[in-house]
């Protein structure tokens, strides 16, 4: 335990974070794992596993070690199942995912009392990861866009999960342990860059705090409610800005229309509940809001390319 918060301090001092700043939060941190791989000036991976013992936020201040950066976090890898339901301003939704900020930028990191959390985080150059993409950068151009403050979501592919599990198993001893991080980390990445090119196309706008955190109210509200659809107009009150304007930042953010990603949470909930419970197909559609289960079928195909019956025999633990 005292090992790991030593090398969060020297993470922090390395980062140009000052100590103050993170000494009143780390004393409610218990720390599983902690790996910090070192591949500056481009790359700095850290893997960490903590239960914190009260909910508290911690104000993340800008990284000032890279001049320009990306910063790529996986979150939600492992949790506590009976501490899924812990509420967090901007991590209400509880299903893996990659988020996605400039490293210049300020943000909230909430750890929830008793949630087990598994979290992969890259810092990485972006000169460095334009080097990496080469002549495709022009199809990613708003992530090197330093001008703009932005903030991107995307849920996590199967064979991201894969890398992501090689990344956080800590047990392995590697023999070329730098070069290893090194090259499961670009593999990562470039998985997750192919994910965002399937995205809509879309203009990326400058996004404040206050807009990053509406889009997430109506995000959670939408998370917290699958078995009934929110008309349009609760959605907008929710968000308290124009319907025009909501959808845009929202498909900014999250990479699908708001109706498209409440059908999406609905079928990877639909998919955990023919996998781990004791559950018919009707009752599965019934429980993530369908009426008509032969439209829930239709969707569930859709998505996972099976009959939601076949799929349910094929996965079953």
């Amino acid at each position: 335990m005292f090992d790991e918060k030593r090398k969060m301090r020297k993470l922090a001092e390395k980062l140009g974070i000052s100590l103050s700043s993170i000494e009143n939060e780390i004393k409610f941190l218990h720390f599983n794992e902690l790996n910090i791989v070192d591949l500056m000036p481009e790359m700095l991976i850290m893997v960490r596993s903590l239960i914190a013992s009260k909910t508290f936020a911690y104000k993340r201040k800008p990284i000032r070690t890279i001049e320009k950066g990306l910063l790529i976090s996986f979150q939600n890898i492992l949790i506590n199942k009976k501490s899924a339901n812990a509420i967090s301003k901007r991590s209400l939704n509880n299903q893996p995912h990659v988020r996605i900020i400039p490293s210049h930028l300020e943000s909230e990191v909430l750890f929830p009392k008793d949630v087990h959390v598994q979290q992969i985080s890259i810092l990485v150059e972006l000169e460095y990861l334009k080097h990496f993409v080469g002549n495709d950068a022009d199809k990613l151009s708003y992530l090197f866009d330093i001008e703009k403050t932005f903030w991107i979501e995307e849920f996590l592919s199967p064979e991201m999960t894969d890398l992501i599990a090689q990344l956080a198993d800590l047990s392995i001893e590697n023999i070329l342990p730098q070069a290893f991080y090194r090259l499961k980390a670009l593999e990562l990445i470039y998985l997750l860059f192919s994910n965002l090119l399937k995205r809509k196309k879309t203009d990326y706008f400058h996004l404040n705090n206050a807009e990053i955190d509406a889009v997430y109210l109506v995000r959670n509200t939408i998370a917290s409610n699958l078995e009934k659809s929110l008309s349009k107009d609760e959605l907008v009150k929710i968000g308290g800005m124009n319907e025009l304007k909501l959808r845009r930042i929202f498909t900014q953010v999250f990479g699908k229309g708001m109706y498209e990603y409440y059908n999406h949470l609905r079928m990877q909930k639909a998919a955990r509940l023919l996998q781990q419970e004791n559950l018919s197909v009707s009752e599965v559609g019934y429980q993530v809001g369908f009426s008509n289960l032969s439209y829930f079928g239709r969707l569930f195909e859709k998505h996972f390319g099976l009959k939601p019956k076949k799929w349910q025999d094929k996965n079953r633990m």
